[in-house]
């Protein structure tokens, strides 16, 4: 192969492997945002639905079984989503903006496993417990917030 040849080819090839780099990233960062974006509004609407059953609970709205068992029966349908495309590895606090999900979440995923198995548990029992009455309702909010707090502490970081 001639040189006049060889050196075109080659400055060719090395833009087009950083171009495919640079389309690759753009995807990946794409994909972390999205997964973000999801998960984040998972948990806006497991605060929406437990802030209902949490205004119950603590007689600032009247006790309504037909409420605390929708708001019960969406929190319980949220907390089973696919957790696999939802907690993408690579979307830790401080290497992606818009996220508080601490490192152990994938250093640690059996833990985080166990600790979303609780909250949809939680959820569950939480369906049961919002059709009975007032006490059980509230008997199951301490269970539902002992859940929540305990995985916040191991797998959620500091606001920034």
């Amino acid at each position: 192969m001639n040189k006049s040849f060889a050196l075109p080819l080659a400055a060719a090839l090395a833009l087009t492997g950083v171009a495919g780099t640079a389309i690759g990233d753009g995807h990946a960062d794409k994909a972390l945002q999205s997964a973000i974006s999801a998960r984040k509004a998972q948990m806006q609407l497991v605060g929406f639905n437990t802030g209902l059953l949490g205004a119950m609970a603590k007689g600032e709205v009247p006790f309504d079984s037909a409420v605390a068992t929708a708001a019960a029966s969406n929190l319980a349908a949220v907390a089973k989503l696919d957790r696999s495309i939802l907690w993408l590895e690579g979307s830790v606090q401080g290497t992606v903006e818009g996220t508080r999900a601490k490192a152990e979440i994938w250093s640690d995923p059996a833990g985080f496993d166990k600790a979303a198995v609780a909250m949809e548990d939680a959820a569950t029992t939480m369906i049961t417990a919002a059709g009975t009455d007032l006490p059980a309702l509230q008997a199951q909010m301490k269970n539902l917030g002992t859940t929540c707090s305990t995985c916040h502490k191991a797998y959620r970081g500091p606001k920034n």
